[in-house]
């Protein structure tokens, strides 16, 4: 009989001891991440009085998967729409977050004598608050509903997409001999090209895959096909350079635009959730108590620099995006603690050998710590708060903390400058990635190709005709689009002082696209600078002018606009889109919020009117979510269901109030459920029934005995259904079908 293989009996182990702790940690409301690095830990070779793993290669490598596929997942939670809708608030409160924090972590590194690198890394680990950690604590508090909550969601949203960012460059900078500035802003800019450039190719063609094949998919086909495009984009991203991590992100951000995000993620979850169960417990094999005791002091100092930094200058941060001093100080203690993508920053310094292999226990020891302080932490602001209000003189307090309402005022004044700005950027950013994208592909592949089967000069001149037509409807989108929108005819009629800005972000733009011709002609035909502009020149013209060209862009323009917006145009038909006056009420500190009612709510079947929200609680429904229906301004009469979703308005307190009302009013759990089995058996009735000349109304088996009678054996194949007016008469065979006790409970026949 062949052995079982060393990877079958390292996961069994694993899983078996996970399972067990992790249900452990579930009773002691801890979160389950920590639930996983303690059973590493124990499956450790450094716990000799436990099992261990046998081949830690073999899990290693399903460790990575983990990663990727925890990306993958976080991806599908991202969208580039919802960080655009978000406003500057929350990106300006993350950028200094992390850029503070990062500081931080490097001083630190610095003060204990650490390499370079290892500085480097650690500020990328502190800089990372835990989202998990952190919803958790939010919805055991019943915080989960209140505005500064919601903000600082947003921010642990915007600082994933900045650990993606800082991920890749941690890797371009450690295959590198020193970090600097060049070859930072370098690897920026490598991110941002591929990044727009995978995304507009991406969202153009997979939904439009996903859309021809929709009859096609089923969940099991489905599940395949998102982990086959996952795996295929992680391929992709090591071969031009990048983590595996930021492909798999990559592709989850473009399936999150699609309207089959939902049922992705449902799919794809069972396979994260045994994959990413693997890393974390990977991350607690790695904990050497060793390692532990020899790094007390600095493990200490990293926790207090989390506690001070978070509360000090993350509370600065959000000041600096312009909240008021409350809400900030709110924000910044709910953020002090690390979180997974520090294990995830310190597997990649591991994987490329750039940093010392104590970083990484001290970094989850850490972890530990701050995880078990963040609800001290949350539940410390408002006291913080308040004694600062004690020592501040009344007028600071009064201006830090209408430093919100000043701030939203003027961001929402927009003149129409900025709005032509914003929109020719966009396009002109867009459009210059995608012709060099394609001149690239052309110079690179095509190139290679014609040389192979047709003499030199005649493989690049048919290089040059191939890669003109593909770049063709991009380049008159680069340069003609806005140039007669509404904004840039409102200017260019409003004063003749702006005719030549305007004219200049025209010649600005042909310039672009006149270099990138330039740089072809010059490629493959090497021609006089004079002879090669005036040929780019006259193209651009050509493509200016052509009408072909105008609706083939107009055509691929809408084709992705329509992909872009599949998942909002769902949304909006299926009642499941915020209503528009949502932003209108947070100045005056009322928000909407979506509250689920559960599936045993004492409330279900009760209407609106019953319930009496407003009188109870002081918040107003306006709208009832039920599967894919949408009852908007519903009445009194309106009946609450089990599974709904309710979309109230309030403040933080009465929203507050509200939630923990409708989680806690739930129906009593059946604890002789076991006893309620559901039988059927057949009876036959005896002359001295007391059934016996009573029609099935009169006889009271439903009422008295609460059974039922299902028919009634006549000699034919199937039962009679049983007449409601027909007398039963003694020799009858009834079927009955009730619990076993009352059926029990029927007189004796």
């Amino acid at each position: 009989m062949a052995e079982l293989p060393a990877l079958v009996k390292d996961l069994a182990l694993i899983l078996i001891v996970a399972s067990m702790v992790t249900l452990i940690f579930k009773r002691l409301k801890q979160p389950l991440v920590l639930g996983y690095i303690v059973a590493g830990f124990i499956v450790s070779p450094h716990l000799p009085l436990t099992m261990s793993v046998v081949d830690k290669a073999d899990i290693q490598t399903w460790a990575d998967i983990g990663v990727m596929f925890l990306l993958f997942s976080l991806g599908l939670d991202f969208s580039f729409k919802k960080i655009l809708k978000m406003g500057l608030a929350p990106v300006i409160a993350a950028v200094c977050t992390v850029f503070f924090m990062s500081m931080t972590g490097m001083s630190v590194g610095h003060l204990f004598g650490w390499s370079q690198m290892d500085c480097v890394f650690l500020g990328g680990m502190l800089a990372m608050s835990s989202t998990t950690i952190i919803y958790k604590a939010y919805d055991d508090m019943g915080l989960s509903q209140q505005s500064f909550a919601k903000l600082v969601m947003s921010v642990l949203i915007l600082e994933d997409i900045l650990a993606i960012v800082m991920m890749v460059m941690l890797s371009a900078i450690a295959s590198g001999s020193d970090p600097d500035g060049a070859q930072m802003i370098g690897s920026l800019l490598k991110i941002g090209f591929f990044l727009i450039l995978w995304f507009l190719v991406g969202l153009y063609v997979i939904p439009t895959l996903l859309r021809v094949t929709r009859k096609l998919m089923t969940d099991e086909t489905l599940v395949i096909v998102a982990l086959g495009l996952c795996c295929a984009m992680a391929w992709i991203s090591t071969a031009v350079g990048f983590s595996s991590a930021f492909g798999a992100f990559v592709m989850g951000s473009i399936l999150a635009e699609t309207i089959e995000v939902e049922r992705i993620e449902r799919v794809v979850a069972p396979v994260k959730n045994l994959f990413g169960a693997i890393f974390f417990v990977s991350v607690g094999m790695l904990v050497d108590p060793h390692v532990l005791v020899a790094y007390a002091l600095p493990i200490i100092v990293l926790v207090a620099a989390i506690m001070v930094g978070q509360s000090v200058l993350g509370t600065f941060s959000y000041m600096l995006s312009g909240q008021p001093l409350k809400t900030a100080m709110r924000c910044g203690f709910s953020m002090a603690q690390v979180g997974e993508f520090a294990f995830i920053i310190a597997s990649l310094g591991l994987s490329l050998k750039v940093i010392s292999d104590f970083i990484y226990p001290v970094i989850v020891a850490v972890s530990v710590v701050t995880t078990f302080i963040t609800p001290y932490m949350i539940r410390a602001a408002v006291p913080a708060y308040n004694g600062i209000t004690k020592i501040l003189p009344r007028r600071w307090t009064r201006r830090l903390n209408h430093l919100g309402t000043a701030h939203q005022t003027t961001t929402k004044e927009q003149s129409v400058w900025r709005r032509l700005l914003r929109k020719m950027a966009i396009n002109t950013l867009i459009y210059t990635v995608l012709c060099i994208a394609v001149t690239a592909v052309m110079l690179t592949f095509a190139l290679q190709f014609f040389r192979h089967i047709l003499p030199h000069w005649w493989a690049n001149g048919a290089t040059g005709l191939l890669t003109f037509v593909c770049i063709s409807p991009f380049m008159r989108a680069l340069v003609m689009k806005n140039n007669h929108s509404e904004e840039f005819k409102e200017l260019w009629t409003e004063s003749r002082l702006n005719r030549l800005p305007l004219i200049f972000t025209v010649l600005f733009r042909i310039t672009i696209a006149a270099a990138i011709l330039f740089y072809v002609c010059n490629y493959l035909a090497r021609f006089a600078n004079a002879i090669v502009i005036t040929l780019a020149v006259t193209l651009i013209f050509i493509m200016a002018l052509s009408r072909r060209l105008k609706k083939s862009s107009i055509s691929m323009e809408r084709r992705f606009i329509a992909n872009l917006r599949s998942r909002e145009i769902k949304a909006q038909v299926e009642g499941k889109s915020k209503p528009q006056f949502e932003k209108n009420l947070v100045e005056r500190d009322i928000h909407i919020s979506d509250i689920d009612v559960p599936m045993n709510s004492s409330w279900a079947g009760k209407t609106l009117g019953e319930l009496k929200l407003s009188s109870r609680f002081g918040v107003y429904v306006s709208s009832i979510l039920r599967g894919h229906k949408r009852i908007n301004i519903p009445g009194g009469n309106t009946i609450v269901f089990p599974n709904d979703r309710l979309q109230a308005i309030g403040n933080d307190e009465q929203l507050q109030v509200f939630a923990q009302a409708i989680k806690t009013n739930l129906e009593d759990e059946d604890t002789q459920i076991e006893h309620r089995e559901m039988k059927l058996q057949k009876v036959k009735l005896g002359k001295n029934s007391p059934f016996i000349g009573r029609t099935l109304k009169e006889s009271g088996i439903r009422e008295q005995y609460n059974c039922m009678v299902v028919g009634v054996e006549e000699g034919q194949d199937s039962l009679t259904c049983m007449n409601p007016n027909r007398e039963f008469a003694a020799g009858d065979i009834i079927w009955v079908v009730g619990e076993k006790e009352s059926i029990k409970s029927l007189p004796d026949t």
